[in-house]
């Protein structure tokens, strides 16, 4: 099977669960997903099959949205629900205050990545070296907040997560919460972005729930359930559902080639072709004279002509 499953992800996997999960439900040896989804989170999962898998390395470089509830009060060590308390403080910070705190992270800013992350330094991943308590320097990485809108700013009482040791219950407090969505750039961890609009506000904070609503062009309203991908799977009509690799490609410009430039960019030859691109995309997507999607093409100047040559092929394997 060649083609994109966008997966309604649960909570308690992992995105590796979800692709193990499917490999022995579809039978499929060549799969993969688009970016990792924080266990604790649900939402939008793109998954790649056979040839599609070309395309993970452009989904993962899409945009995302993602709906996160923040609670004020505490930083947690994994600056989500799931972590120990590691800071605690009163919210004197009114409604008012707290919506321009947050919104003050829209635009390009410098992220920390988290230490429980999946990111690799020296071989290893930082969410490991966290486990064993260790702490490792990061570098800031550059993210853009495209849009944030606030949709509930309110105060709650609840139990806040274990302390530092892990095993004396938390007493319940007076917390706020805010209940907003993101616009983002790849790369961005919203569980961060709630910690560091803690941090600014003065009084801790910690993620307590996401859902990413859209990844790329890949929204919840196509997101299926494992539950209803087993279905298909049992009724052998998931082949059916599989959405082409040609779809991430939507927003790039096209070119057709005639029969002999088809067989000579199948062949892996460079083409020179007289075409003024309207954007700074290097990508195109490139189809044959019957309207067939072939692949990814790059344009570039050779220094004296316009010449295409392949990027991803999706017709071959």
């Amino acid at each position: 099977m060649n083609g994109i499953i966008n997966v309604l992800k649960p909570a308690g996997m992992t995105s590796f669960d979800v692709v193990s999960h499917l490999r022995r439900v579809a039978g499929q040896k060549k799969i993969g997903h688009t970016g990792t989804l924080d266990p604790s989170a649900v939402g939008v999962l793109p998954i790649c099959l056979g040839s599609a898998t070309r395309a993970i390395e452009f989904i993962i470089d899409k945009d995302k949205v993602y709906r996160a509830e923040l609670t004020l009060g505490s930083a947690t060590d994994t600056q989500d629900s799931s972590g120990n308390v590691i800071f605690s403080g009163r919210v004197d910070a009114d409604e008012n205050r707290i919506a321009e705190v947050i919104m003050s992270f829209v635009g390009e800013t410098d992220q920390l990545p988290p230490m429980y992350s999946a990111i690799k330094i020296d071989g290893k991943k930082l969410y490991q070296l966290a486990r064993q308590g260790e702490t490792v320097e990061r570098q800031p990485r550059k993210i853009t907040i495209y849009d944030i809108r606030i949709l509930r700013i309110w105060e709650a009482t609840e139990r806040l997560p274990g302390n530092v040791a892990g095993s004396v219950p938390q007493p319940e407090v007076q917390v706020k919460k805010a209940l907003f969505e993101v616009h983002c750039s790849k790369g961005t961890y919203i569980r961060t972005l709630c910690h560091d609009i803690g941090e600014k506000i003065g009084c801790g904070g910690h993620m307590s729930f996401l859902i990413r609503t859209r990844a790329g062009r890949y929204d919840l309203d196509s997101a299926l359930t494992l539950e209803e991908i087993k279905k298909l799977a049992l009724n052998k009509e998931l082949e059916s559902r599989l959405i082409s690799a040609e779809t991430v490609f939507d927003d790039f410009e096209s070119i057709h080639l005639s029969e002999k430039e088809a067989f000579k960019y199948n062949n892996g030859v460079w083409l020179k072709i007289n075409y003024q691109k309207d954007d700074t995309n290097p990508f195109i997507r490139v189809y044959d004279y019957n309207n067939i999607f072939l692949g990814i093409g790059e344009i570039f100047n050779n220094g004296q002509d316009t010449c295409l040559k392949s990027k991803k092929f999706f017709i071959k394997d």
